[in-house]
């Protein structure tokens, strides 16, 4: 257990089925991990260790020598170089690893793993922060899709270990209003966040994999809601959206770090029920309608290091949008799909001309109501799409993976759940 104080990582099942904590799977996987990354050390070590020796006879024993970085990384006490084997498979060992070193065989390691790491010590638990700062420093990072079928139930999915992921329920509104509201998420660092409305107010909740659990979040300046938006690193965009009142064009840059709301320069064209993404570096809202109700078919896009927008006329030409749901978009290796729900067609964008060609189609269980209810999103190399329809023992909702080839799409059925047919929110957090 951890000490009465919350796990680090949601508890991860094999299956919907199955109701009992991995962790002991997950502690042998880890020490069998770390084990043979230990011996992977021990013989990429050996010729260092035999070379130290040489260079430690040709010092002065009056005259400390200048210790080198294999020196300072030395992963083991080596004051006896004749340990055995036996010595060197001692549990004990983890005491004489550097905190750089473990940090290290750490990053090696599925973030699926990193429940079992915490359970072994405090001081294990205390380096996940580091560990996941480390990972963004790095670029490395694992994709997970976190969604809702069913008011403050969110499901995970790990696309890479198959597994799903066990999040906590949101804590319940006292009104029901938040409950009852059209919400809006988003991904970014180790947090979701996911936007809603009280009476009078907009309320933002944030759900942190680091402790496992829900917590108030900040509400941006402007507040608003059928907003574009998009994550890149530990910070978002937001643009466009309403306040109840008008259709905005302000936009707004999220820092994961600080948990802070930054205002950026109003984009050309007021806009609400729009998409956002990011692509090569810029942040792009697509498509919407206008504050006359107008179906917008052009596009925006930010740059961050120039601080400013620049209009792209017919962006979402042909796709679904404006009196439907957002455009459903998705970048993956900066190129730009799009999900044509009415035809059910998948299509991608063109840069250099600026239009879109049709790929193939869909999964076959795809439905939406006029694109409501139906996710398609990037995650990592991959595009998902999320949806389902309902069947005589109640709804079935189906995740369909393609990782976009050059070729018409071929998708791939990696997970199925029973659950509500409807999906009211869908992000991708990457970390």
């Amino acid at each position: 257990m951890l000490e009465d104080r919350p796990y680090l990582i949601s508890r991860v099942f094999e299956s919907t089925s199955d109701q009992e904590s991995n962790w002991h799977y997950l502690a042998y996987h880890f020490h069998e991990s770390l084990n043979s990354k230990k011996r992977l050390l021990n013989g990429e070590l050996e010729e260092e260790e035999e070379e130290e020796e040489r260079s430690k006879r040709k010092k002065s024993p009056h005259q400390p020598g200048t210790p080198d970085i294999g020196d300072m990384n030395q992963p083991f006490d080596n004051s006896d170089d004749q340990k055995s084997d036996e010595d060197c498979s001692d549990p004990n060992i983890f005491n004489r690893l550097t905190r750089d070193l473990i940090l290290s065989c750490f990053l090696l390691l599925s973030r699926s793993d990193y429940g079992a790491v915490a359970s072994v010590n405090r001081a294990f638990r205390s380096m996940i922060q580091d560990l996941y700062k480390q990972r963004r420093l790095l670029g490395i990072t694992e994709h997970w899709v976190y969604f809702s079928c069913t008011a403050l139930i969110w499901q995970a999915f790990d696309p890479y270990r198959g597994r799903w992921i066990q999040v906590p329920p949101m804590p319940s509104s006292p009104t029901e209003i938040f409950t009852l509201s059209d919400k809006e998420s988003l991904a970014v660092g180790t947090e979701l966040l996911v936007f809603g409305r009280e009476v009078n107010s907009y309320v933002v909740l944030r759900y942190s994999i680091l402790t496992n659990s829900w917590s108030p979040g900040v509400v941006m300046n402007s507040p608003r809601c059928l907003f574009g938006s998009a994550s890149l690193r530990g910070k978002a965009i937001v643009a466009g959206g309403t306040n109840g009142c008008k259709t905005l064009n302000s936009a707004e840059l999220y820092n994961c770090d600080t948990q802070s709301w930054e205002p950026l320069p109003t984009m050309n064209k007021a806009r609400k029920m729009c998409s956002g993404v990011f692509m090569d570096e810029k942040f792009y809202v697509i498509g919407g309608v206008s504050s006359e109700g107008e179906a917008l078919a052009c596009g925006e896009e930010y740059d961050l290091e120039r601080g400013s927008w620049r209009e792209i006329p017919n962006m979402s030409a042909g796709l679904n949008g404006g009196y439907g749901a957002p455009p459903l978009v998705a970048v993956v290796n900066n190129e730009l799909y799009a999900a044509h729900y009415a035809d059910k067609d998948l299509m991608k964008y063109n840069k250099e001309n600026n239009t879109w060609i049709t790929l193939g189609k869909l999964p076959e269980r795809s439905d939406s109501m006029n694109g409501w209810g139906l996710a398609f999103r990037a995650c990592g190399e991959r595009l998902i799409v999320i949806g389902g329809r309902r069947g005589p023992r109640g709804g079935m909702i189906e995740l369909n993976s393609w990782i976009p080839n050059g070729g018409p799409p071929e998708w791939n059925t990696i997970a199925t759940m029973h659950s509500g047919d409807f999906v009211f929110n869908c992000a991708v957090m990457g970390c």
